[in-house]
């Protein structure tokens, strides 16, 4: 099947929008008549991890449950298209055993033979290009680490324990309430503390790697938020790149998604209807109605909206969201990252990472794989301080693509999702600016009234990832099972 999200561009067929994915769900529902389906127990908002993980949950207990999604398709900001049986990462993409939500699930659904290194440093080039305005540089890819690990460790050492005192538990970042005064500071604020202290090439990847994380810039990055997934990775250079961008699933993240859907499904308590909007969320006397743009009306005795922090403002809400939570949505989170994947025909690129900094408008990439034509696979992030939006311009998108190694980048396919203009994301995976985490996390996970609010966008581990995401999936599905009385269990057959 083929969704509507996503653009691929190549030199035989030029740019299509639309790529083949095995998220799309066919029949786009399973309810006969929008109009005769009665009330629901439990209306979920949004065929994310976050909404799936609810879902399946509530599923299983034996609530009766709708899944509403705006796209054709699941996954929400994760997701993987398929062309030529290859995948695609067209949103989150890598996963580790120190996210524990992720793991437990990777468990259940006996998918960890499914995992596979992005990096293969076996054969080809086998080196990290950093090119900035004073040049271009060629290093080992342990020099590449080595010059990082010293960058990092400089910005994040605000306690001389490289941030474990002010941040001992992760997953209650604000254990220790020191540790708010660095969410006001923004990454800029604490790169002017250290700049003395930094090489011209140990600058240029420090900012390098902190905007990849937050695809903001470095003045709307919170430093806090930062140093939070620091620790989450275990306080190291080595455990960011094993837990942020080292291992994927072989078949894509769709294959995982379905997992969800397809366990929710079986029970025989679900409901969905895809192409479905959402307008209003009205909670009045005890139920919940939905109400969609093509004005379809559905009721529950809940509701779980896992709609993202940058859309929740175009959602009318009766009675209207706290005056906190709002300001929060409309303050919004900063990642307005691109990513690109291009398939070029140098093989010996497999082995090759490259950084270009702040020159050109693709900030980092990677060797991610090899194609079914034996050609590699590279994946790419920038435009965070030099928008671009590549379906506007494929020519210079290519352009970008090969000034990260001029000469070795003869492009033959680009595949890419603009989540800045995803009417459904208005952006990538969550990155606080100052001051949103500590002002507002409390006020954007509490419950309204009979609508309960779950994304990774306000998770309290691994916030703005697949982890976080059910994580709050898991939350929202128990608070709702807390609240409403529990199903009658079936009658044994005698």
């Amino acid at each position: 099947m083929t969704s509507r999200d996503g653009f691929q561009w190549t030199k035989e067929g030029g740019l299509s929008q639309g790529v083949p994915t095995l998220s799309v769900i066919n029949p786009p529902t399973n309810i006969k008549s929008a109009t005769d389906q009665g009330d629901y127990d439990v209306i979920v908002v949004g065929g994310g991890y976050s909404g799936l993980t609810a879902t399946r949950d509530l599923c299983l207990a034996g609530f009766k449950v709708l899944l509403v999604e705006a796209r054709d398709r699941i996954g929400g900001r994760s997701w993987s298209s398929n062309i030529d049986g290859y995948p695609y990462e067209m949103g989150g993409t890598w996963v580790h055993w120190h996210q524990p939500h992720v793991w437990r699930e990777i468990s259940r659904y006996d998918l960890r033979k499914e995992l596979e290194p992005s990096f293969d440093f076996s054969r080809g080039v086998n080196h990290f290009q950093l090119r900035t305005n004073q040049g271009s540089t060629t290093m080992s890819h342990d020099e590449e680490d080595t010059i990082l690990r010293t960058a990092l460790e400089k910005f994040v050492n605000v306690d001389g324990d490289m941030g474990r005192t002010i941040i001992p538990f992760p997953h209650d970042e604000f254990y220790n309430p020191e540790a708010k005064k660095y969410d006001k500071m923004s990454a800029l604020d604490r790169v002017r503390d250290i700049a003395l202290t930094l090489s011209a090439n140990e600058r240029a990847s420090l900012e390098g790697f902190v905007l990849l994380c937050s695809c903001g810039t470095l003045e709307t990055t919170s430093f806090f938020e930062f140093l939070h997934w620091w620790a989450l990775c275990g306080y190291s250079q080595r455990g960011c790149m094993d837990c942020l961008i080292s291992y994927k699933f072989r078949g894509g993240q769709s294959i995982f998604a379905l997992r969800f859907f397809k366990e929710a499904a079986s029970t025989g308590n679900l409901s969905y209807i895809f192409n479905s909007p959402v307008k209003s969320i009205d909670d009045q006397s005890g139920k919940v109605i939905l109400t969609t743009r093509d004005d379809f009306q559905f009721t529950g005795s809940r509701l779980v909206s896992t709609i993202p922090l940058n859309v929740l403002e175009t959602i009318s809400f009766n009675p209207p969201l706290e005056s906190l939570r709002m300001g929060a949505a409309r303050t919004g989170h900063v990642n307005q990252c691109v990513k690109i994947h291009a398939e070029i025909s140098d093989k010996d690129m497999r082995s090759w990472a490259g950084m270009s900094y702040p020159l050109n408008k693709i900030t980092y990439a990677i060797g991610d794989g090899t194609t079914p034509a034996g050609n590699t696979h590279i994946v790419g992030f920038g435009g965070f301080h030099n928008h671009i939006h590549p379906e506007e311009d494929v020519k210079e998108t290519k352009k970008a693509v090969e000034n990260l190694a001029p000469g070795n980048m003869d492009v033959q396919r680009l595949v890419f999702h603009n989540w800045s203009k995803d009417e459904f994301a208005r952006g990538a995976w969550f990155f606080a600016p100052p001051g949103l985490v500590s002002n507002s996390l409390e006020s954007l996970r509490r419950r309204h009234g009979n609508v309960h609010f779950a994304n990774a966008d306000w998770a309290l581990g691994w916030r703005g990832f697949i982890d976080g995401a059910i994580e709050e999936g898991t939350r929202a599905a128990k608070d709702v099972k807390d609240g409403l009385k529990p199903p009658p269990a079936p009658r044994a057959h005698l």
